[in-house]
């Protein structure tokens, strides 16, 4: 069985690597320098290869250039480009890092390698990508329909196109999946799965000494999916995996409550027992909300503040989700859920869940 894959050298990939060599498939490795500035992913990539060799497993490996043509493209991840944002990595603010028509080059580059090598060895070619369903949101040329759209019009355009598919694997799971098909795969091979793992890069953007930064998207995916398998990531951290991994948390609750509407654990949040004078502000953009004065010991479980401040101007939703008939309050700077709001015989309640909220003392 024969088959090319995009190597970047991040998880994805690496683990798509393991998969077709535990399969027993004869794997050609392309490598794409497109002027990365998580360039690291390539020596980490050069790394594994060399680990896999080492242990007997034959991998040819090529690495392209095309960072000339892709300085043409506007991207945070190019070299050069704006800062890296930070946050949950389905968050609007990750757009930035998308590299226009990225996939559909590397794409185009695999296919003609791959009917090459088709032509060449007089056998079908199997044309692995790493793409999954986490990715979706952000990047549109990681989706069904893209690849299906894209292998139609490669085999409308080539000769010999019938022996050519594309292998997308992972195109409805995510990283969770490929962390533990990647532990399978490894224990097929005889290999150590934190040593492959380790010669891995996710982060956007690592400091000058290939540490990850734990901050960008892609880290926060990547550690929320090794702690769902119960591993402690092997690759390194500018901090340690407790700080990273804590802070991964945070970003996936503050993420759920303030975009998906949910709510954090009663008698849980940073501020529910907290009464220091001061301001409360939007978490997400910064809107002032409410004062230390108007804030109450509810016993609610969460936060409880009897006002808001005047230039707030918190926006009310009528709310009838889970049978219950409710006021939603949501950020007026940027439409963030925030909690709810409630008339009781003691007064108003604001009702507000701490991740929504970063206060600033006096």
């Amino acid at each position: 069985m024969r088959a090319v894959m995009a190597f970047s050298g991040g998880m994805d990939s690496t683990g798509l690597l393991m998969r077709l060599l535990a399969d027993g498939f004869k794997v050609s490795c392309v490598t794409y320098n497109y002027g990365q500035r998580h360039i690291i992913e390539i020596d980490r990539a050069i790394n594994n290869i060399k680990y896999l060799m080492n242990n007997g497993i034959e991998v040819e490996h090529k690495i392209v250039d095309i960072s000339s043509a892709m300085s043409l493209f506007h991207s945070s991840l190019i070299s050069g480009g704006e800062a890296i944002p930070e946050g949950h990595y389905e968050e609007k603010q990750m757009k930035s890092t998308v590299v226009p028509n990225r996939n559909a080059i590397f794409s185009s580059i695999l296919y003609g390698y791959a009917i090459s090598i088709a032509m060449r060895e007089e056998t079908e070619v199997k044309i692995a990508l790493g793409v999954h369903s986490g990715d979706h949101m952000i990047y549109p040329d990681c989706r069904p329909e893209f690849y299906e759209s894209l292998e139609k019009s490669f085999s409308l355009g080539n000769w010999e196109s019938d022996n050519v598919t594309l292998y997308l694997p992972y195109i409805e799971k995510d990283k969770e999946f490929i962390l533990r098909d990647a532990l399978i795969s490894c224990k097929k091979l005889g290999i150590d799965f934190d040593t492959v793992f380790a010669n891995t890069n996710t982060s956007y953007n690592p400091d000058e000494n290939g540490r990850s930064s734990g901050t960008s998207g892609a880290d926060v995916e990547r550690i929320l999916a090794f702690h769902a398998i119960g591993r402690k990531d092997p690759v390194e951290y500018v901090k340690s995996w407790e700080e990273v991994l804590a802070g991964a948390i945070k970003t996936q609750l503050k993420y759920y409550v303030m975009k998906e509407n949910g709510t954090e654990r009663p008698f849980t949040g940073e501020y529910d027992k907290h009464f220091k004078d001061g301001i409360y502000y939007c978490a997400e953009c910064g809107k002032n909300l409410f004062t230390s004065e108007s804030k109450f010991d509810s016993g609610c479980g969460w936060p409880a503040f009897s006002e808001e401040m005047k230039d707030a101007n918190i926006i009310q939703l009528e709310d009838r989700s889970h049978g219950m008939s409710r006021i939603e309050v949501r950020c007026s700077g940027c439409d963030s859920h925030l909690g709810h709001l409630f008339h009781e015989l003691r007064g108003q309640r604001y009702c507000i869940n701490s991740i929504c909220l970063n206060f600033v003392g006096e």
